[in-house]
């Protein structure tokens, strides 16, 4: 009886290893599809991308629906920017690791600013005040700190609260965090539809 059972767990084995074996097939360094071998038979099968379906928005009037519209202008005008901005402070925070000293890590992040500055500076002038919130809003949800937290880390405490005053002057604030379940539900919804090529 034993026997009988060893031979059957064998033959068991033997024939969910062929079932679920998988083989590759690469088609170019972009393109690979996978497959299973069925009884010598091989199926295919692709890996589809996630894709995001929300509610649909029931507008009351016209001027909700622009206001919508609006808002998914700005955040299209504002969206590399806040890539730029999370791309920029990686490559920043794994050269701060780098550098010895202080004196070093002021030099490069006033090397770092005045690059920037020079690059942008006209671009991000002729953002719009709603423009420039999202702007903070987004760069919170690309890197995961505030801008105030940002400015506090590299550049000191002093010109963080200078900045800081200087931006509640004009409307906005550097310590607005990207809350993606609350006020920014909405953005958020966009953010991943414009993330994954649906908007």
């Amino acid at each position: 009886m034993t026997f009988k059972l060893f031979i059957g767990l064998i033959i068991t084995f033997l024939i969910s290893g062929t079932i679920f074996s998988q083989d590759t097939l690469v088609l170019s360094e972009s393109e690979v599809l996978y497959g299973v071998i069925t009884d010598g038979d091989t199926l295919l099968f692709s890996y589809i991308e996630p894709i995001h379906i929300f509610p649909g928005h029931k507008f009351n009037s016209r001027r909700e629906w622009r206001r919508y519209d609006r808002l998914i202008r700005n955040v299209k005008k504002v969206y590399p920017y806040a890539k730029l901005a999370g791309a920029e402070y990686d490559t920043l925070a794994k050269r701060m690791l780098s550098l010895e000293t202080e004196k070093e890590r002021r030099q490069y992040i006033k090397q770092v600013e005045s690059e920037i500055m020079n690059e942008y500076e006209d671009d991000l002038k002729k953002l719009t005040i709603t423009q420039g919130r999202i702007l903070l809003k987004l760069i919170d949800r690309e890197i995961g700190e505030t801008s105030y937290d940002l400015l506090k880390e590299l550049k000191g405490s002093f010109s963080a609260f200078f900045w800081q005053t200087l931006a509640r002057i004009f409307g906005h604030n550097l310590k607005s965090e990207f809350d993606p379940t609350g006020e920014d539900k909405l953005l958020n919804e966009i953010m991943i539809l414009i993330e994954n090529g649906q908007l």
